[in-house]
């Protein structure tokens, strides 16, 4: 036998706490789905200086913990399940967790996150969060007048790798071919810019250092061309060839863009299908800061509470 909620939110980190904080304090007792990173991309994250209310900063897992405890002072459930499949052609909603248990609800938000695309090297696995990021914005404050590392050849590198020169001595672009991917005017930027340095032809064969206080050291790199390896010293390491978005239980039911993140309507969190809603970086490919996706969270609460009193 199912069990049936208002509201079930589906996903964590600022957006789904922060719609659950706003939903439970409207009196309907969401139920949070956690998946299998409680807390989402922010508690990968050692430090957070820029969200509002912190002016000695705070580590990720500590935000997030106090977000959750709000929200269960209120009256959210949360577990740390993840949801397998859901059915969105029938009402109420059906979604099924991974122990093959039930549940139903009438209105759904969605803010499962995206996941940020990373080399896959176990030593980059080991420093994340000493000085391996996927966030220049979030971290780069961290590396000023230190050396620096980017790595790809789109526009989202080429943006992180401007934006790092604002704190950076220096920007190395690390790109395993001899051209950039990036539209010319973007690229045209990095390649004139005196603090960048492009590394053509080059991957990252292994990220130096240790976990701890002294963190990334340098990155060894091999060309793709002449199988030459180098070392070269940096303290941040930001991997910039994109995020994908946790989307694909969804995809059946509710309009993506081509990189698959949901689609909403403009200056909404409202999806293509009555009773969905969406916040947080599962619908912005642009900004995916805690902060903007906290915001869409008390957005997508405030219009189920509106939307469930219009059906009643």
């Amino acid at each position: 036998m199912s069990k049936h909620y208002q509201l079930i939110i589906i996903g964590t980190g600022p957006a789904g706490l922060t719609a659950a904080i706003y939903a439970a304090r409207a009196g309907m007792k969401p139920m949070v789905f956690e998946g299998n990173q409680p807390g989402g991309q922010l508690t990968t994250t050692t430090e957070i200086e820029n969200f509002p209310g912190f002016p000695e900063g705070i580590t990720g897992p500590e935000l997030m913990e106090k977000m959750r405890s709000q929200a269960q002072h209120f009256g959210a459930e949360t577990v740390f399940k993840l949801i397998k499949n859901v059915d969105l052609s029938i009402r109420p909603f059906h979604i099924r967790d991974e122990e093959d248990n039930e549940f139903t609800a009438d209105s759904i938000i969605i803010s499962t996150g995206a996941t940020a695309r990373y080399l896959g090297l176990e030593s980059e696995r080991k420093l994340r969060g000493f000085g391996v990021s996927a966030c220049a914005t979030c971290d780069g404050f961290f590396y000023r007048d230190k050396d620096i590392v980017v790595v790809g050849g789109g526009d989202t590198a080429m943006e992180e790798a401007l934006y790092l020169t604002h704190f950076g001595k220096k920007v190395t672009v690390v790109h395993r071919r001899d051209q950039f991917r990036a539209s010319t005017i973007m690229a045209e930027k990095v390649k004139n810019h005196p603090k960048i340095e492009v590394k053509w032809d080059s991957v990252v064969d292994e990220v130096l250092g240790e976990p701890g206080p002294t963190g990334v050291t340098g990155v060894r790199l091999k060309n793709v061309k002449t199988g030459k390896t180098e070392e070269i010293s940096c303290a941040g390491f930001f991997v910039a060839i994109g995020h994908n978005p946790n989307t694909g239980i969804f995809k059946d039911y509710l309009d993506l863009d081509e990189n698959d993140y949901i689609i909403t309507k403009p200056d909404s969190t409202e999806t293509s299908l009555e009773g969905v809603y969406a916040c947080g970086d599962v619908q912005d490919p642009v900004y995916r800061q805690a902060i903007t996706a906290a915001g869409s969270g008390a957005e997508a609460a405030i219009s189920v509470e509106r939307w469930l009193s219009n059906q009643e």
